[in-house]
């Protein structure tokens, strides 16, 4: 709306924005108030005057739905005494405001072809930025506005009667086809037609695009370096959504479409997980919502920074139990650091800059709701977009001196001491690898961890845990202290609580969290390695390299991997088998997003890792299904790097329609999928269970063939012989790609 006509220094009249619907209300309600009771007096951009008492309430309101009470969405213009002229009648407790259209440009459109109607019939064309509805009755053609005001059903879907006149399909509303009047009152636009030589042609006026509240809350999440979003588009957030499109069509930010809500949200966890930065995913209401739940407690309880967009139902319905109403609130509670939601009087743009300040700071999802008529209000000038500047402090954190003399002191005294590494000390691990190389200590990885340091590093020992390899295991127990760096202490992982430890960790509350350690050491790991090497390159120490007893567990456990993989029941290949192809195949620079289940275990107890490929998957969580969507965020991520995927069948079979996704996108994921025909994890734990084995079997597709349906490269693997030349195809393929190795349930 534009500012307010002054004549004679006093303002009396508002003008229109052309394109837009007006009502005056004054039912009373304040400006971001969205329960007005709907009491609107209609007007056209014809000028008008209305009255209004001294001491009442005056609003113009745009949101386009006349008096059918709760429907109005309160987004009105209040207008105070000094916008309401006083009236020069006898009369000096009314005041008048009038209303003019401002002048406007218009534009004629073509909508249809000469004989693309027939007689009687109605269809929805589009004119510039209006949909109509474009009627043909006896020879002549009638465009009205597509939507009706009264719940914004789509007119042109409409049936017509005998008096030439539109009945809405929602709920049978009746407009006059040619001039848009309702007997009751009620109206939608009416357009010029002209039948031209080249077709039919409709006149509509020139709309000037507002900045929406959506708008500078998209602005400002892409200020803090939001650069992806997973979604999908619905009716519930179609506001935000077209802020979205905005921007993608400017080229700042990508926004990636996938066919269940789910797979966004595990998809933005493996998009942190890969890089460190929060990606956003986009869901309707409701059930669109509640989808995204799984993937999101993922990214909470392994802390990576996610941002969450959900749309919901507007804000007068909520609470009686309207259509796909949830208590998104609510829901979101538990699996997110922070939720809130996007009101008419919120600060719009310092709503999103404390979202995305949490998931970063507090690493961990961040949830916006916004209410379907929020994401369309007009954002009130200068409301303006911003970022992280001054908002974020720097993260390096130095120990205190006390601690670092307690934990030399402990390395000091011993004489074996080990090195444990988890996925916290990614950042600082070249420190870290310095001070084991100062040490001459083993550096065992948790599952979490694998990857950040070479399997064939001297100092290398494996994972340790479940996971893990009797390399780190014997590791450990043949240490009289523990470096832990960047570890939970999950009790996967195992470590040894008997022997004294020193703990270094960035976040104080993973100090000591499950019991109490000896040395517990705040600071950024990087420093403080960095620090320990410093204090004690010039100590005497009785500590002794152990590279060599580190090279006779390696052959020992190599060997025995041989064993495993030769073993052959003519069933499928082995998981050992497997994995040393693997090993020799993955390039080093890759990003390998692994799945749940037995192929998981298999993954960390054989692939020996490079030193320089990132493993990402479910934690804390252990969500199978994680492994594909994962790929497609780690893809969006690491766009420069081989990104490998890694799943078995049951895992595969929850979110196997994205790989639809992958080749809508291009994306250039190997997808290596172990097909055992069962649930093999499950059936493990009931045998160690003394169970029966009982509905663990899967009835599979050929998913080569699936693969090849949905338009990427799929091979099918039975033989040992097979996998090298498979796995070359795969990776050279130019799309996405699928390797489906038959394997033995058994041989794990």
């Amino acid at each position: 709306m534009s500012q307010p006509i002054v004549a004679d220094n006093k303002p009396i009249a508002v003008e229109l924005s052309a394109g837009k619907k007006y009502y005056f209300c004054t039912c009373g309600r304040s400006n971001n108030q969205p329960f007005c009771d709907g009491s609107h007096q209609g007007t056209t951009f014809t000028p008008k005057v209305f009255s209004v008492k001294k001491d009442e309430k005056a609003y113009l309101c745009a949101c386009k739905h006349t008096s059918n009470s709760p429907f109005c969405d309160g987004t009105h213009r209040k207008f105070n005494d000094d916008q309401i002229g006083k009236e020069t009648s006898a009369d000096e407790d009314t005041y008048t405001i009038a209303l003019e259209k401002n002048s406007s440009k218009k534009r004629w459109y073509k909508v249809a072809d000469l004989d693309e109607l027939k007689d009687g019939n109605t269809v929805t064309v589009s004119a510039g930025p209006r949909q109509i509805a474009l009627t043909y009755i006896d020879g002549k053609y009638g465009a009205i506005d597509n939507v009706c005001p009264h719940q914004g059903g789509p007119l042109g879907e409409g049936t017509l009667d005998d008096e030439n006149c539109l009945h809405c399909p929602w709920h049978g509303w009746v407009f006059n086809a040619f001039d848009g009047t309702n007997s009751s009152g009620a109206y939608v636009d009416a357009f010029k037609v002209e039948e031209r030589e080249t077709g039919i042609y409709v006149e509509v006026e020139e709309i000037e695009e507002a900045t929406t509240i959506s708008d500078i809350m998209v602005e400002t999440m892409i200020n803090w370096g939001i650069t992806h979003v997973f979604g999908m588009v619905g009716h519930s957030n179609l506001g935000l959504a077209e802020a979205l499109r905005k921007q993608e069509a400017a080229g700042k930010i990508t926004f990636i479409g996938i066919r269940h809500e789910g797979a966004a949200a595990f998809a933005c966890s493996g998009f942190a997980k890969a890089s460190g930065r929060p990606a956003a995913c986009l869901t309707i209401a409701g059930p669109g919502a509640t989808n995204l739940l799984t993937g999101i407690w993922d990214a909470k309880v392994d802390r990576h920074p996610v941002l969450a967009l959900t749309g919901q139902v507007q804000t007068q319905v909520l609470g009686p139990g309207a259509f796909q109403e949830i208590d998104l609130a609510s829901a979101f509670s538990a699996a997110t650091i922070w939720s809130r939601t996007v009101l008419h009087d919120s600060d719009h743009n310092e709503l999103m800059n404390l979202a995305l300040k949490n998931a970063i700071v507090e690493r961990g999802p961040a949830h916006l709701i916004f209410p379907d008529e929020v994401q369309v209000l007009e954002a009130i000038k200068p409301t303006q977009s911003s970022g992280p500047q001054g908002r974020l402090a720097q993260t390096d954190i130095t120990p205190s001196h006390n601690a670092l003399k307690e934990a030399v002191n402990l390395v000091c005294h011993s004489k074996n001491p080990g090195i444990i590494v988890g996925y916290g000390a990614r950042e600082g691990i070249e420190a870290v690898i310095e001070l084991a190389e100062l040490l001459g200590a083993p550096v065992i990885t948790t599952f979490k961890g694998k990857g950040l340091i070479s399997d064939s590093h001297p100092l290398g020992a494996g994972v340790l845990g479940r996971s893990g390899t009797p390399v780190a295991a014997q590791s450990m127990t043949e240490s009289d202290v523990l470096l832990v760096f960047g570890a939970s202490f999950s009790n996967h992982t195992g470590i040894d609580k008997s022997i004294p430890t020193i703990q270094v960790d960035s976040d104080r509350m993973t100090l000591g969290k499950f019991h109490p350690v000896d040395v517990p050491v705040w600071g950024d790991i990087a420093i403080t390695a960095k620090q320990l090497v410093e204090l004690l390159r010039n100590e005497q120490r009785a500590a002794a390299s152990r590279q060599e007893r580190l090279a006779i567990l390696w052959q020992d456990w190599r060997e025995e991997k041989k064993r495993r993989a030769a073993k052959n029941r003519s069933k499928g290949l082995s998981s050992a088998a497997l994995f040393d192809h693997l090993t020799q195949s993955i390039p080093e620079d890759a990003v390998i997003s692994v799945d749940v289940g037995n192929n998981t275990y298999s993954f960390g107890r054989y692939f020996e890792c490079s030193g320089q490929q990132t493993v990402l998957m479910s934690g804390y969580l252990g969500s199978i299904g994680f492994g594909y969507p994962a790929a497609l965020g780690a893809w969006a991520a690491c766009p420069h790097r081989p990104i490998i995927c890694i799943t078995g069948d049951g895992g595969f079979g929850q979110y196997l329609a994205e790989f639809t996704t992958a080749v809508k996108y291009g994306m250039n994921i190997t997808h290596i999928l172990l097909n055992n025909g069962e649930l093999g994890k499950i059936s493990k734990e009931q045998r160690a269970g003394n169970w029966e084995v009982w509905q663990t079997s899967l009835h599979n597709p050929d998913f080569s063939e699936y693969a090849k349906n949905c338009g990427g490269l799929g091979i099918q693997v039975t033989d040992e012989h097979q996998i090298n030349e498979a796995i070359r195809t795969a990776l050279d393929y130019d799309g996405p790609s699928l390797v489906e190795v038959i394997t033995d349930t058994e041989l794990i």
